[in-house]
């Protein structure tokens, strides 16, 4: 598959935490998605990003947190995961370019 504009609006990000990394052992890759964007299109965009076989999508969705800006309440934005295991053989290095 070719990478076209529309996988490039999918996926916005790599994460890149502690639970980011403990999942990577386990042959998973978590990124930040498009809010409105479905577990097909997830899989797509990996697929045709990263020339690699994805086995299965979870996502979560983290409501955004209500804080407090120069004295006004504001609200954070709503980020949706995607936690991607990928099929066996199958390896995603996001640490380059840290």
């Amino acid at each position: 598959m070719s990478a076209k504009a529309e996988h490039y609006d999918v996926i916005r990000k790599p994460v890149i935490t502690e639970k980011a990394t403990m999942a990577s052992e386990n042959g998973a890759v978590v990124f930040e998605v498009a809010i409105d964007s479905n577990k097909p299109q997830i899989k797509e965009a990996v697929e045709a990003l990263f020339g690699v076989k994805v086995k299965a999508v979870n996502t979560t969705v983290t409501k955004g947190k209500v804080k407090r800006f120069r004295g006004q309440m504001g609200k954070r934005k709503d980020v949706k995961k995607a936690y991607v295991t990928l099929e066996e053989g199958n390896t995603i290095d996001v640490s380059t370019g840290l």
